[in-house]
């Protein structure tokens, strides 16, 4: 009788142990903490090691049941093959067993996510001339374009020498101003894209035959444009980068709509939202 109790105690001790491991639910789907720490491994695997990191793992595994949970309202259910498929693209290896499960349920949510926003929300939304231009700006900023750009730089100018600089009618025109001035013109014609980033940012969204505000003593202004071949499908890839980040604001919004209807229970405190 005694070894059937002790047996029992076990039993129950091994159950309570494990019911202390879940830390909440979210629409009757447990998180426990042993996913918690697979999470973050995943996270420090993409370079997040942030203190926070616990905290911000567990609300991410909640919002991965709630978008699972209303793509299915949708009969979209990606499967583990799925998820698998586009996991070994990203070469992600060497992971615990645990840590594969959780980036398997992640994978699966991004899936089914972007599916629904490309059948719910991207067929409503439009984009504007200034939405283009802007993702056309940021683009040449952190990657730039198959432009060939002419552009005029000064360095060592005073900020009274730049005052004096007027609109040229070209980059000959331009030269010759810098010369006038007394200045030393450098004419340097590239690729957008294989400029250096701080030139990429400086001459972002600059009009064409306008000089740069004197930073540092250093002026430049782009004198010449030419589009190179690979352009020629550009401005759709950038429009549709531009409706698509509005669809992605728009699914933000959906979401944080979505987690107050959710039911999310939060058994330990180090986790409330």
């Amino acid at each position: 009788m005694k070894k059937i109790l002790c047996v029992l105690a076990m039993f129950f001790g091994i159950e309570n142990l494990n019911a202390a491991t879940v830390v909440g639910t979210v629409n009757g789907n447990a998180i426990t903490d042993s996913d918690i720490t697979a999470r973050t491994e995943l996270m420090a695997r993409q370079g997040n090691v942030s203190k926070t990191n616990r905290k911000q793992a567990f609300q991410n595994i909640i919002d991965d049941y709630i978008k699972l949970d209303y793509a299915e309202k949708f009969n979209v259910k990606p499967t583990d093959k799925d998820a698998d498929a586009e996991l070994k693209r990203m070469n992600l290896g060497g992971i615990s067993p645990t840590a594969q499960s959780m980036a398997r349920l992640a994978m699966r949510a991004n899936i089914a996510w972007q599916v629904v926003i490309a059948h719910t929300i991207l067929p409503t939304i439009e984009t504007t001339d200034t939405d283009i231009a802007t993702e056309k700006n940021e683009i040449a900023r952190e990657h730039g374009l198959p432009i060939e750009i002419t552009l005029i730089r000064l360095t060592d100018i005073p900020m009274d020498v730049s005052q004096k600089l007027t609109k040229p009618k070209d980059c000959d025109d331009a030269e010759k101003m810098v010369e006038d001035l007394g200045g030393y013109p450098q004419k340097i014609t590239a690729m957008q894209y294989e400029l250096s980033s701080d030139i990429r940012d400086r001459i972002s969204g600059l009009p064409l035959l306008t000089w740069s505000k004197n930073e540092n003593g250093s002026v430049i202004l782009v004198c010449r444009e030419k589009r190179g071949k690979e352009y020629a499908n550009l401005d759709k890839i950038i429009k549709q980068n531009a409706q698509f980040k509005k669809a992605e604001s728009v699914a933000n919004q959906q979401l944080k709509q979505l987690r107050r209807k959710a039911v999310i229970i939060i058994n330990d405190d180090r986790y409330k939202l």
